[in-house]
């Protein structure tokens, strides 16, 4: 049987390292959580985020991280 699993940050969470994508020849600078890849696109149509939204974008960012090159 699957628990229900608690959806808020509680403080004694323990912290899990992001997921990280690595995606050579897309991401060459430094590393970009998901968020941040949504909050670009979201923009870049004219798209002015909320306060949920820029909420929502930190928490994928904490999740999924993309990265350039090996490490």
């Amino acid at each position: 049987m699957i628990e229900p699993s608690d959806s808020g940050d509680s403080p004694n969470r323990s912290r899990q390292s992001p997921y990280r994508v690595r995606l050579p020849g897309f991401v060459v600078e430094e590393d970009i959580g998901l968020g941040d890849v949504i909050k670009r696109a979201t923009s870049y149509v004219g798209l002015k985020p909320c306060e949920s939204c820029v909420r929502r974008a930190a928490a994928l960012n904490r999740r999924v991280v993309f990265t350039g090159g090996a490490r």
